[in-house]
């Protein structure tokens, strides 16, 4: 049984390798521990000391310009990513220099949205006339090319002509093959969530191991694409950015309060070996979601993991920062995840909601 392929958030690719056989004695449920390998295993899609885009952690900028341009504070600690609601008042963005970067990126919105043909990211539109949330989404950009305006412009457009081309809203209301993909991806959200800011966090999880069948799910690559693609795109939307009222603060000056968390279901998966339809997917996945959803994840967990895989991860976790080592926890157990997110999770990780297939949003299904 193959796993779906692993993917990255922010702006750049993952060399990561996704696994891709069912085990031949796997247990039947989140909970249940898994046989070490006994065979030399594969890579986990992501090395934890790396961030959730696969590179690594960058050092602040310390040029001039960024140094001069007066932060962006993080917010209150009321933040929600997944309830943010318009107030009746029009929120307003801090005022920054004209040297900051912010100021400047905003200041070109109108020609690159003219040059893309597209003013559409995430449900926002980038315009002069809603400074706030268009702002919100260049922060995003900035963020995640470490404040770097040209970088920063040159991933909006090709962005927002992506968007345009792909037309990544209309897939996430598309309907797939259900002996395909059923079971394969669900979103929801959790309250509560430990350390969070956000009175609710949305939460997507990949199910490695309820692919049937390689060639069905894998196969048509441009239909496991749309799929993802879909299924990522509604993760977003449940982050409400075209109504919050927070800002996001400057790079390195605080969290982001609008991201997501993914987790990476693995029971009944075998790292040992690698199906050439799932490696293309794997490559291709990374390349768009890393590219075109810049500082979109906060965490990510890798759960019900072989025991002899999870040693080698907390081993590494030792030599990273402490700062890096949050963004990735790998768990040998699936109900151990509650112990990280709370219990507002389905049952089989272990926290007191309804099974992930009842209480889950997934895409739409038939056949």
């Amino acid at each position: 049984m193959a796993s779906k392929p692993e993917e990255p958030s922010t702006s750049h690719s993952d060399a990561a390798v996704a696994p891709v056989e069912k085990q031949s004695e796997a247990p039947n449920s989140a909970s249940t521990p898994q046989a070490p390998v006994t065979e030399k295993p594969t890579a986990l899609p992501a090395d934890p000391s790396e961030q959730p885009n696969g590179d690594k952690l960058p050092e602040p900028k310390t040029d001039e310009a960024t140094a001069a341009a007066a932060p962006i504070p993080a917010p209150a600690p009321a933040a929600s990513a997944g309830d943010a609601k318009s107030s009746p008042a029009s929120p307003s963005w801090p005022e920054t220099p004209a040297e900051h970067p912010l100021t400047k990126f905003f200041g070109q919105i109108e020609a690159l949205t003219k040059e893309a043909a597209h003013n559409e990211v995430y449900g926002v539109t980038l315009s002069p006339t809603d400074e706030f949330h268009t702002k919100l989404i260049l922060q995003k950009f900035l963020r995640a090319n470490q404040n770097d305006l040209d970088k920063a412009k040159q991933q909006l457009l090709d962005t927002l002509k992506w968007r345009k081309e792909f037309d990544p809203t209309k897939a996430a209301g598309e309907t797939f093959e259900k002996h395909s993909f059923e079971g394969l991806g669900w979103v929801i959200q959790v309250e509560g969530v430990p350390e969070s800011t956000n009175k609710s966090d949305v939460v997507t999880f990949n199910i490695y191991g309820a692919v049937k069948d390689n060639k069905k799910t894998f196969g048509d690559l441009d239909a496991f694409l749309r799929w993802r693609v879909g299924l990522m795109e509604r993760s977003v939307q449940h982050l409400n950015l075209s109504s919050a009222t927070q800002p996001i603060p400057d790079f390195g000056a605080g969290p982001d309060p609008y991201q997501g968390i993914q987790v990476h279901d693995y029971l009944q998966v075998s790292f040992l070996r690698q199906d050439p339809l799932v490696k293309t997917a794997t490559k291709k996945t990374i390349e768009v979601l890393g590219r075109y959803y810049p500082e979109t994840l906060s965490r990510k967990f890798f759960v019900n993991v072989p025991l002899v895989m999870g040693w080698v991860y907390q081993a590494a976790k030792m030599i990273v920062s402490k700062e890096t080592a949050k963004k990735f926890t790998v768990l040998s157990y699936g109900n151990a995840l509650a112990g990280e997110l709370g219990k507002g999770l389905p049952k089989e990780y272990g926290g007191e909601k309804g099974a992930l297939s009842e209480i889950g949003e997934g895409m739409k299904l038939e056949g």
